[in-house]
Parts: structure tokens; sequence; C-alpha cells
């Protein structure tokens, strides 16, 4: 019986690349998205010319009640969710004193609160199954902070302290709960630096230049796989060695 991988923010280029590297593992796609219908119509036509068993959610991951109808129906369309990859985030360049308090409920909404959410209900199929592999997607500034993205941060530190906490919480279920946290990835979330600094940023990175979407499902491709079944509660940052 095939198993069924669950992701957010799939519509992105993190998020749809990852969709496809589990459809390619084996894996049937539950995908959610929130604005971007093109991607997520791409992304529903490359599963499809894959012959991929999948479904598109359109979704707000910080709309509790929201998220429970979709994975209630996941779970009934599905079978149950084995794999949740907690993709969706979004990001904010702001001095602190320019911060609202507008923004920072967004950003904890969708950032935190988005993973608590899903989390709470994937969690007990894969108790009831003694199995499962969460993997939330977190940022290299949530491990050391960046200036002027003080609530992103803050953010994703709080996703690498709920990886770490529920990790050893479900751990005795077989469950593995693991977090990436990407660096500078070429996506359209950097589409906001002109090439000139784009440039100037991949100087300071060892490797000297931004990560690839694919790399980063790469990572997750292992992290769902069994060949991770004793790794659990830890932070993988794929930085290209900057921090």
């Amino acid at each position: 019986m095939k198993k069924c991988a669950f992701i957010t923010g799939a519509s992105g280029g993190i998020g749809s690349e990852i969709a496809l590297r589990l459809a390619r593992d084996g894996f049937e796609i539950a995908a959610c998205y929130h604005s971007d219908e093109e991607g997520a119509k791409a992304l529903d036509s490359a599963l499809s010319d894959m012959g991929v068993k999948h479904k598109i959610y359109k979704a707000d991951v910080s709309d509790y009640k929201n998220i429970k109808s979709i994975f209630a129906d996941a779970t009934d369309y599905f079978g149950g969710v084995s794999v949740l990859v907690n993709n969706a985030g979004i990001a904010q360049q702001k001095l602190f004193t320019d911060i609202t308090e507008d923004d920072f409920d967004l950003l904890t909404a969708v950032n935190f609160k988005g993973v608590f959410n899903c989390c709470k209900f994937a969690v007990p199929h894969m108790i009831h199954e003694k199995s499962g592999k969460i993997i939330n997607i977190s940022s290299m500034w949530g491990v050391c902070g960046a200036s002027c993205e003080t609530v992103y941060s803050a953010t994703k530190a709080a996703v690498i302290g709920l990886t770490k906490a529920l990790a050893r919480e479900l751990a005795p279920s077989n469950i593995q709960v693991n977090c990436i946290a990407p660096g500078a990835i070429d996506t359209k979330m950097n589409d906001n630096l002109s090439a000139e600094e784009k440039a100037a940023f991949a100087n300071e990175i060892p490797m000297g230049r931004f990560g690839m979407p694919e790399e980063i499902a790469g990572i997750v491709s292992f992290l769902a796989g069994g060949d991770s079944d004793y790794i659990t509660a830890q932070v993988i940052t794929a930085d290209g060695g900057l921090t």
C-alpha cells in the first residue's frame, strides 16, 4: 500500500520540488497552497503526467478549522498521512522599530501556528500506525538570527524548538521529527533582491552560490525514507557553509 505525503506551501519553488521528488520516491501526494494558482496548476499537471495519485488543496495553514477539514478529507482520500512536510512560510524585511502588530501576527500565524496546526492533525494517525515522518522547513536565520528579519527569525527558531520537543515526545511511537534550515535558495522569495545584491550575497557564501530547490527536496527525500529511521530531533542546515 502506497503512503501519502502531505506538503504545505507546495506551489512555490521549494514546495513543488519537494512534492515532485516525493512523488518520484513512490508517495501519493496531498499538496497545499495558499494563493499561487498558477504554481498549483503547474504542480497538478506535473503530478498528473507522472500518473501519481494526488490532490491539491487551497488552504490557509494558519486557520485551525480549515486545516482540520483538509486533513479529514486527506485521511478519507488517501487513508491517512504518513509524511508531513511543513514548508509553508512567509518572509519580511523590516527594521524592528517599523514592525507592526499586524506584521507580527501574520508572520507568527503562518510560520509557526501553521506548523502547529498541521502537526496537530497529522500526529494522531501516525501514533495509531506507530510510524510517521514530520519534516519542518525552518531557516538558517532561525539558527543564528538576521538583522531586519527579527520576527521572521523568531518564528523559524520557534519551529526548531517545536521540532526538538515533539521529536522526543513522539519517539516512543516510532515517529521521527526533523527540521531543515535552508540558507539562500534560488526561489521567488529572493526576487526582491537585485542582481547586484544577489551576487554580493553569493560572494559571502563559502560555496559561492545560492542553493537550488531540488537540493532541499533531496534532503526531504532522505528524511522521508527508511534510511533515516534512527534520526530524529535534528536540524540540518543547508546553507553552503554560510553559518
